[in-house]
C-alpha cells in the first residue's frame, strides 16, 4: 500500500455514507495520484452508574441483551429492536453527561417502548419499577391510559 500524505492532499469530493456518521473523502495527492479517507463521529466514552453506586463502561451489546431478553418477542424483526436501541443510544449521548445513572437508561427505553409497543412497555416497567403487587401493574396501566388519552387530545 502506497504512503500518502493527507496535509499535501486537497479534497476533491466529500459524500455522507449511509449511516449519517462517517464522511468519504476522495482526495488527491500533490503528484496526482489519487486515495480515500474516513471521517468517523467519535462518540465519547459514557460512564454508568449502577444502583450501587459502581461504574461501568456504557455498553451498546448489554443495552441489547436486556431488552432481547425482556421484550425482543413482542417486536417484529430484529431490525425494528437495532433502530429502536439506536435511538436510545441517541438520546443518551444527547444529555452531554459523561456519566449516566442506570435509571436514566431504564427511563429512557421505557420511553421508546411506550411510543413503540405497549405490551412490551409494561413488561420492560414491571422488571424496572421491581413490581411486587398487581396493584403495581394496575398503577402503570392507568398511567399509560392516562398518557395516551392526553397525547390524544393534544392532537
Amino acid at each position: 500500500m502506497a504512503n500518502f500524505n493527507i496535509g499535501d492532499s486537497r479534497v476533491i469530493e466529500s459524500r455522507e455514507v449511509g449511516d449519517g456518521m462517517t464522511i468519504r473523502r476522495r482526495r488527491e495527492a500533490s503528484d496526482g495520484r489519487r486515495f480515500t479517507t474516513y471521517e468517523r463521529v467519535e462518540k465519547p466514552n459514557l460512564a454508568v452508574i449502577k444502583k450501587s453506586g459502581a461504574r461501568e463502561l456504557y455498553d451498546r451489546e448489554k443495552l441489547a441483551t436486556a431488552i432481547e431478553r425482556s421484550v425482543g418477542k413482542f417486536f417484529t424483526s430484529e431490525v425494528e429492536v437495532e433502530e429502536m436501541i439506536n435511538d436510545i443510544e441517541e438520546r443518551l449521548y444527547a444529555l452531554g453527561e459523561s456519566e449516566i445513572t442506570s435509571r436514566q437508561i431504564g427511563e429512557v427505553v421505557l420511553d421508546e417502548l411506550a411510543k413503540r409497543n405497549e405490551v412490551a412497555f409494561v413488561r420492560f416497567a414491571s422488571v424496572f419499577h421491581e413490581f411486587k403487587t398487581l396493584d403495581d401493574f394496575v398503577r402503570i396501566l392507568e398511567q399509560r391510559l392516562d398518557a395516551k388519552k392526553h397525547n390524544e387530545q393534544a392532537v
